[in-house]
């Protein structure tokens, strides 16, 4: 099956794109993933992005960007893409048991942040839990909170919850900061900030929220109990590029490489959001790179108009693995 324009992910840069290429009369294929929606479908309130000033949940937000993707005639399948060649033209892309090809591709797979990995951790995300000072900080005002890291961006997201936070305690597993050495001084030079160093999160602790964390001391062996209103974990994202591994450019830490904005190293191909953003990783500028890449591929496609299908080119799913 043949589309001009395939968008594969979704969330606020995928379903931007979505629309901005529907209106456009591309008739886009949004692939969106088992697990639409992106990051904002884990996230519960959403007081951040514009024209919501009461807010908004985060499932809800994605929600009503499909459906106005869908009214301007987006095709939108809730499948996973399992495999993508950028190598010829058209492009291969396939979901499921379908293979597709494509003019133009719109990459919005988005990052995951890396999390420690406890059970308790995931049922609170959302309840004191984040990965998120910029989104979440506001909540925590008079607050006392944790941070889990010792990088850059570790150091950042205490210095930013110490605007609002009463305290901020950085939990650190190993006796220095991997942090560059300007971001150190300024995070220790905070009168809000304190470290616990050799330690690890081992529990979090609440009903209904983080009322509590168990920290274990890794030099001493010993744990112990500590009141606590928030937990910030900042140890990193993982962009979600495998399937473009060895075909596209990226940079040192698996982010897709863009040129003026949207254009990846790979004619024809666009990325949006988080996938190739390892700054600012907002809803708003996720939803704003959507609208950059659907406005680049809709001019590359006005330049190639060439809705050809190699006939008898496209292999079939089992030659193409």
């Amino acid at each position: 099956m043949h589309k001009r324009l395939i968008i594969i992910g979704s969330g606020p840069a995928g379903y931007t794109a979505a629309i901005y290429t529907a209106r456009a009369n591309l008739s886009p294929l949004v692939l969106a993933g088992t697990q639409s929606g992106g990051q904002l479908m884990i996230t519960t309130d959403v007081d951040n992005y514009p024209g919501f000033p009461k807010g908004i949940q985060g499932p809800e937000l994605m929600e009503r960007f499909r459906e106005q993707a869908e009214r301007f005639g987006a095709e939108m399948i809730d499948r996973d893409v399992t495999f993508v060649d950028l190598s010829q033209r058209p492009f291969l892309v396939r979901a499921g048991d379908e293979l597709y090809t494509c003019d133009s591709i719109i990459i919005a797979t988005g990052a995951n942040a890396k999390w420690i990995g406890l059970e308790s951790e995931l049922r609170l995300r959302g309840r004191g839990v984040s990965a998120c000072a910029t989104c979440d900080a506001f909540f925590f005002k008079g607050k006392n909170v944790f941070v889990v890291g010792g990088g850059d961006t570790a150091m950042e997201e205490a210095i930013f919850l110490s605007k609002f936070a009463k305290t901020v305690t950085v939990v650190h597993r190993r006796d220095a900061l991997r942090a560059s050495k300007i971001m150190q001084e300024r995070a220790m030079a905070n009168p809000k900030i304190s470290f616990m160093w050799n330690s690890l999160v081992t529990n979090v602790i609440g009903e209904e929220h983080v009322t509590a964390l168990e920290i274990e001391n890794l030099k001493a062996g010993s744990k112990g109990i500590v009141p606590a209103d928030g937990l910030f974990i900042a140890i990193g994202h993982i962009p979600s590029t495998i399937l473009f591994t060895g075909q596209l450019e990226t940079d040192g830490n698996g982010y897709v490489v863009v040129r003026n904005l949207t254009r990846t190293s790979v004619d024809g191909v666009f990325a949006a959001g988080d996938v190739k953003d390892a700054r600012y990783r907002q809803a708003v500028t996720a939803a704003g790179s959507g609208c950059e890449a659907a406005l680049d591929a809709e001019k590359y496609l006005g330049e190639h108009h060439q809705e050809t299908i190699a006939s008898g080119k496209i292999p079939s799913p089992e030659i193409s693995r």
